[in-house]
């Protein structure tokens, strides 16, 4: 059997980008496709060759395999020849040649079912079709066969990120108990061993963190930024707010004459870090100038006297 170089079928180098790729194929199935060459079996032969060449190298993983197979293709041809070796790819692999031992097992599994329509080549290295029925079962039952992995989802406060939590997992039959530590981030991914579907090997479950959005504070990495309002008099004469945090409440010194929209940072009172819960980010406390309302009479008169004193 010839080996393939699916490169050459779509004219494109060895280290072509994906995008490349892409362009490749959509260019040579457009113009080989039978639609526009009906009663043409050469176009029809090569537009199947494009199309299994794109289903190798268009997938990332079997992709690297189909490489790693390519460099040990001689190797591979010698081991075919001997005596007593048997003909198949699985063979070859048991006998060590190269990196290509890694490809027993489950071969339905690691490139994606079998090639319908495509070539030999492609059906006995990348669909398991190069097996005999016993030696398929024997490839089966050789790898034991793992579970379908889960997915849930769980929703925290920012207050439970920040402290940590524990959450119950109901997967129906088993109730499972997730310890989450301090500092999870919105859209991590959990992962629990042997929590998936069962089999000889059980898959896993992935749990996805989502934090509800928090009324007063807006989380950027590990810091906290919030926006507090301050009256007129504080922002001219100076004085102090008090401004919550999720450890608890601080107080903040304005100086006087603070404009409208001053930052100011209160060091290590933001989220902790999740890999490291004793670093902290830290809270940023935008102010804002709140205009009074309702004035009565006699405070209206006094902004005017003052507004006169400014003059």
């Amino acid at each position: 059997m010839d080996y393939k170089d699916y490169y050459k079928v779509l004219g494109v180098d060895k280290n072509a980008t994906q995008d490349a790729i892409k362009k490749a194929y959509r260019k040579l199935a457009i113009k080989h496709h039978p639609d526009k060459n009906k009663g043409n079996k050469q176009s029809e032969e090569k537009f199947k060759e494009v199309a299994e060449a794109n289903d190798v190298l268009s997938d990332p993983e079997k992709r690297k395999k189909y490489d790693e197979m390519g460099s040990n293709w001689n190797q591979y041809q010698n081991y075919q020849q001997q005596p007593n070796q048997g003909n198949t790819y699985r063979q070859y692999a048991r006998q060590g040649g190269g990196q290509s031992r890694q490809y027993s097992g489950d071969i339905n599994e690691m490139f994606g079912g079998r090639g319908g329509g495509f070539s030999d080549f492609f059906n006995m290295f990348f669909s398991g079709g190069g097996f005999g029925q016993g030696d398929e079962e024997e490839a089966y039952s050789s790898v034991p066969q793992k579970g379908a992995n889960l997915k849930t989802q769980i929703a925290l406060t920012l207050e439970e990120a920040y402290s940590g939590v524990q959450k119950i997992i109901d997967l129906g039959p088993e109730k499972i108990r997730l310890s989450i530590k301090p500092g999870i981030r919105d859209g991590q991914i959990l992962k629990i061993a042997g929590k998936g579907k069962q089999a000889s090997r059980p898959g896993d479950l992935f749990v996805t963190i989502q934090i509800v959005p928090h009324s007063f504070f807006v989380r950027k990495d590990n810091d906290l930024h919030c926006r507090m309002p301050i009256d007129i008099s504080t922002a001219v004469l100076g004085g102090k707010i008090n401004v919550k945090t999720l450890g608890g409440q601080i107080s903040i010194n304005v100086p006087p004459e603070t404009e409208n929209g001053k930052t100011f940072r209160a060091l290590k009172l933001g989220m902790p870090d999740y890999d490291n819960p004793r670093l902290k980010g830290n809270l940023y406390v935008k102010v804002f100038i709140q205009v009074p309302k309702n004035l009565s009479a006699e405070e209206k008169e006094l902004y005017r006297k003052l507004g006169e004193l400014r003059k």
